[in-house]
């Protein structure tokens, strides 16, 4: 077996290939023996703590006057095992790896250590947890604002709404709006914004905020909505789409128009299945002339219109299978539920689809609007 005097023998003897290749290194290096003392340091730790420190104990290098209580030489390193361990310096953080020593039979005669400074490396990373912190905490903000621009249900007898509205994140890029223009008409839209997250709740504001809400022709709150989106100069990637109309409640009739949604409202009935379809771009910058329509559809009393985006029917199962629109139709039709009911019908029946997780595989956000004439 070799002890001390062997080590720095052999040490000294191989020094053209272990010493220089050691004192090239940026991190520290140094040999301990079995008795905790400091048998060789390569040049990078002698000149950051300003000493040698050979023959001191490995502990009074740190300015300790015993070992650490999580010292890695007395743990398993002289059994054979390497070990990991943070270790501080002064004010500056290291890791540490520590590793047998063996000599050509195989037998551990010493510890080397490996430190590396990760002082800066831990500065940053709790500087990311503050940006981070931070970040969460006005996303946050920015969710209840949303939220809170969501309408409550109209309290009116003339009429049954209700909604449902699940971003697959803290910020959705989904929006639905209903409103009264006058004592008659009641303005109600649906949209699906580019994107998900800060940009596309940015959007849902901008919409909400924006769009004319007297003017009596979706189209043309459509047209102007367009034009108003042009002057923000957004990106080409940014759009909107969105379905909008105008009920008259005391006429019964509705006024709708188009821009870009991909899936298309229904007016449904006892006797009736009416799918409003009407082309027309979404809100964007590109086209310098949009061309939007209305078009018009009687009403009845106990109909029901139906609005939703695209996120309900790519919720997908284990198979990879997508609900679809089958199956959102055949709830959709079948039943005689209130507004509210039948909505949830729907949400319970996508998520029982999709199995146990169904919620980490919204892919898109998931809304939908159901409003009843009485």
């Amino acid at each position: 077996m070799l002890f001390r005097g062997d080590i720095t023998e052999s040490l000294r003897t191989n020094r053209p290939f272990i010493e220089d290749i050691l004192n090239g290194m940026y991190d520290w290096v140094r040999v301990i023996d079995r008795d905790h003392n400091v048998i060789y340091m390569n040049r990078a730790m002698s000149e950051g703590l300003g000493v040698h420190h050979l023959g001191k104990k490995c502990y009074e290098v740190l300015g300790r006057s015993e070992p650490c209580l999580n010292c890695t030489s007395r743990k398993s390193v002289f059994d054979g095992e390497s070990q990991e361990k943070e270790e501080y310096i002064g004010d500056r953080s290291f890791s540490v790896m520590s590793s047998p020593l063996r000599n050509s039979a195989g037998e551990v005669i010493a510890a080397v250590e490996v430190l590396r400074e990760t002082t800066q490396l831990k500065k940053l990373y709790h500087e990311m947890q503050d940006q981070n912190h931070k970040l969460k905490s006005e996303v946050e903000m920015a969710r209840k604002l949303q939220t809170s621009l969501l309408p409550d249900s109209p309290d009116d007898p003339r009429l049954d709404f209700s909604m449902v509205y699940m971003p697959c994140e803290s910020l959705g890029g989904d929006f639905v709006d209903i409103f009264y223009i006058d004592d008659s008409r009641l303005g109600v839209y649906i949209a699906d914004v580019s994107g998900h997250g800060v940009q596309a709740s940015l959007l849902t504001v901008f919409l909400r905020s924006t769009i004319n809400k007297k003017l009596l022709s979706p189209a043309k709150a459509l047209e102007e909505l367009y034009y108003e989106f042009n002057q923000s100069k957004l990106d080409r990637e940014m759009y909107i789409s969105i379905f909008y109309s105008i009920i008259d409640l005391d006429a019964k009739t509705m006024l709708y128009s188009n821009a870009g949604l991909n899936v298309i409202p229904a007016v449904y009935g006892r006797h009736r299945f009416e799918l409003l379809r009407l082309p027309g771009i979404p809100i964007s910058n590109w086209l310098e002339k949009p061309e939007y329509k209305d078009g018009t559809i009687n009403l009845s009393s106990g109909d029901r219109f139906f609005m939703y985006t695209d996120g309900i029917l790519e919720i997908r199962n284990e198979a990879n299978e997508q609900f679809g629109e089958d199956r959102l139709l055949e709830i959709l039709l079948k039943s005689s539920s209130t507004p509210e009911q039948i909505l949830r019908d729907i949400k319970e029946s996508a998520f029982k689809f999709a199995g146990a997780r169904s919620l980490e595989r919204l892919q898109d956000d998931v809304t939908m609007a159901l409003l009843e004439l009485k």
